[in-house]
């Protein structure tokens, strides 16, 4: 998934946070967020949704009846430096299992270090097929957030000539892999590919390669900060007009940075949005606007995503009766759990979930129209 900015939380809000978990409880789980990086915007409300989550689990009789405390570790820093923060955790703090909502070059280098000793829930979007002993994912892959969308914006919006930008790592290159295929598979083509280095903060050379190419949709998987800055400059240059946008990474933060009046015809796809109006959704706005007050960090997919990681961890952990990898391992397959995105269910290591479009005109997702129960492609199947 994504990928330097800074944005640390304020020291308040952090012990705001921290002091609404258990100091002594009996389960430490570590919660792994990016409070500095590209994706350090997604921080503080990925602390807060955690926080919700602990206060739910502990309220319905915690794991296995006992209560959990988190322990939080920035991993908005390099994988090397990531996996050592969570290694001081484990070994070094005694947690017992982790929740992570970061990058997937740092997954990658926490399964190294973890070796399937340690149940891992990874939770937000990336680009599919990481499979391991432990790992269970939440997270949505691009069959999910591409596959039913590419096709219903080729009829709405005509979108038939497709440029393809990222950051240049894994989670963009492995989405656009699959980009391509779906694109094909609905009539259109892709009139152009590139990928930039995270230094990047200058974008006119590539949207002049948008306007040259022709294209009336470019798919974007920028991170963070980055997002922002090019979809300003991608509004300030005219091509709104030319072509749609989409993102798999745009949500309640980064739009809010693009502003008002850059948004214009920017679409993202998503499993959940602060907007989706369900019961549950309804349920999860209201005790995270009662708990953190009114002007919290907004409610996102990405921090969301970790209150989803920790329901789940907890239902297999339940189920298992134990938090050992094997038992919990042994029980995954069919594991269901509930959460703000509704009644979900654990298929290779992965969950099938309601997928939305939201169309980001005006600076406010207004949801278009949602897939119902899409499952992943690049599912484990072993």
């Amino acid at each position: 998934m994504f990928k330097k900015s800074v944005s640390l939380l304020p020291s308040a809000a952090l012990v705001a946070i921290l002091g609404s978990v258990p100091s002594f409880a009996d389960i430490k789980i570590g919660v792994l967020v990016p409070d500095s990086g590209p994706a350090g915007l997604f921080g503080p409300s990925t602390r807060n949704s955690a926080t919700l989550a602990a206060q739910d689990i502990n309220a319905a009789g915690g794991i296995n009846g006992e209560q959990i405390e988190l322990v939080f570790a920035d991993v908005g820093v390099p994988p090397a430096e990531a996996a050592q923060a969570a290694l001081r955790l484990w070994k070094g703090q005694g947690v017992q299992a982790f929740v992570g909502m970061h990058d997937s070059a740092v997954r990658e280098a926490l399964i190294g270090r973890f070796n399937g000793q340690v149940p891992y829930v990874y939770t937000p979007v990336y680009e599919g097929n990481s499979c391991a002993k432990g790992l269970y994912i939440t997270g949505e892959t691009p069959s999910q957030q591409l596959a039913p969308v590419i096709p219903f914006l080729a009829e709405k919006e005509g979108a038939d000539k497709w440029y393809l930008i990222g950051h240049d790592y894994n989670w963009p290159r492995d989405t656009n892999a699959l980009a391509k295929g779906y694109i094909s598979d609905a009539g259109g083509e892709v009139v152009g590919e590139e990928y930039l280095p995270f230094t990047v903060s200058e974008f006119d050379s590539s949207l002049q390669r948008i306007k040259e190419s022709g294209a009336n949709a470019v798919l974007i998987t920028i991170v963070g900060g980055a997002s922002v800055g090019f979809n300003v400059s991608y509004a300030g240059f005219g091509l709104d007009e030319q072509a749609i946008r989409l993102g798999t990474l745009i949500e309640e933060n980064t739009l809010a940075g693009i502003g008002p009046d850059n948004a214009d015809r920017l679409y993202s796809s998503s499993g959940y949005f602060a907007t989706i109006e369900t019961e549950a959704a309804a349920t999860f706005e209201s005790s995270y606007t009662d708990a953190f007050g009114s002007d919290a960090p907004p409610l996102n997919g990405l921090g969301q995503s970790a209150y989803e990681g920790l329901m789940l961890l907890s239902a297999l952990a339940n189920k298992a009766g134990s938090l050992d990898v094997e038992a919990m391992d042994a029980v995954a397959e069919g594991t269901n759990w509930s959460t703000p995105r509704g009644d979900n269910t654990l298929t290779g290591r992965h969950m099938a979930q309601t997928i939305y479009l939201a169309d980001g005109s005006g600076g406010a997702f207004n949801v278009v129209t949602s897939f119902d129960n899409v499952a992943s492609s690049e599912i484990c199947t072993e």
